[in-house]
């Protein structure tokens, strides 16, 4: 293994205060203590379903770590661990796909689209 006796391993100062973690905007010498991807997703701006979901499966994944090994499927992988991010397609998205916009009435559409746009709106 090569060294690179120039680089070292930092991190950025973090707080976890009710349950709200906080980047103190310090750097520090080390790693962090656990990963802080999904906050750093929530303060980017993600929409709030998608890090809900990041949520579920970070769950899922870590209750899959202290549980008993499970049977490989030879690659390495436990057997049903893979979770896809976009598993559950979302209601909004189901709703819109139902309509049957050639039986509406024009005011109908409108009142459709002005609630579907309240629904996503409330949904980021």
């Amino acid at each position: 293994m090569r060294t690179l006796p120039r680089v070292t391993n930092a991190s950025v100062a973090v707080i976890e205060q009710d349950g709200e973690v906080v980047f103190l905007r310090r750097i520090v010498p080390g790693g962090a203590d656990r990963s802080y991807g999904i906050h750093v997703a929530q303060l980017a701006g993600l929409p709030r379903p998608l890090v809900q979901r990041a949520r579920e499966i970070l769950d899922t994944l870590e209750q899959a770590r202290t549980a008993p090994r499970r049977r490989t499927s030879g690659r390495g992988a436990p057997d049903g661990l893979q979770l896809g991010l976009f598993a559950q397609r979302p209601e909004l998205l189901e709703d819109l796909a139902q309509l049957d916009v050639d039986a509406l009435t024009p005011l109908e559409a409108l009142t459709k689209l002005y609630d579907l746009r309240e629904r996503a709106r409330a949904t980021t």
